[in-house]
């Protein structure tokens, strides 16, 4: 006579939920490392970068009185996404006292030492009391205009917002995309 096959055991309640279980926990693990990974990946995107405020430049006794102007390194904390950098270099600046303005209001001009038209980096020459680019010969008069009409300088030396505090400097200092005639912050 043949045998019939003996049906399955039906599986034990414990077991299917012990299995169970392993199987949710193992899952939550599997997927935590992942998650926590985007989490951190991810939350330097919610946070502000740097607020692009004003930064201190120099102290106002060393801008001279007589009009002419003087080159001072922007040193700030940089703070990008996912880094933060203090006491970096991010730039270098003109300061100018205007002539005849009186003590009791000090006023300071700021330029940015980037040439307009290719990004080259300009020097004051003082026997020729004004700006000079040395890539392309570009000139620049004290106030920062363009002093020859045939310069490839689309526009003037980039002001910046400058700002006397009691005896200190302070600039919001940016820079501008060169080659283009508007003043385009980058």
């Amino acid at each position: 006579m043949a045998q019939l096959p003996h049906p399955s055991p039906s599986p034990d309640r414990r077991s299917f939920l012990a299995q169970a279980g392993a199987v949710a926990i193992g899952g939550a693990l599997a997927l935590a490392a992942p998650l926590a990974g985007l989490g951190v990946l991810l939350d330097p995107l919610r946070r502000k970068s740097g607020d692009g405020g004003a930064v201190h430049v120099a102290p106002l006794a060393a801008v001279p009185e007589d009009g002419l102007p003087r080159k001072f390194n922007i040193v700030a904390t940089r703070v990008d996404a996912w880094n933060h950098t203090p006491n970096t270099r991010i730039g270098a600046v003109y300061l100018q006292r205007p002539k005849g303005r009186p003590e009791s209001a000090p006023t300071v001009r700021a330029f940015s030492v980037v040439c307009p038209h290719a990004g080259g980096f300009v020097d004051f020459h003082t026997e020729k009391n004004c700006y000079l680019c040395p890539i392309h010969n570009s000139t620049f008069a004290l106030d920062g205009t363009v002093l020859d009409p045939k310069s490839p300088a689309p526009r003037g030396l980039d002001e910046l917002e400058a700002e006397v505090r009691g005896e200190e400097i302070w600039v919001v200092f940016k820079n501008f995309r060169p080659g283009v005639k508007e003043r385009i912050p980058v």
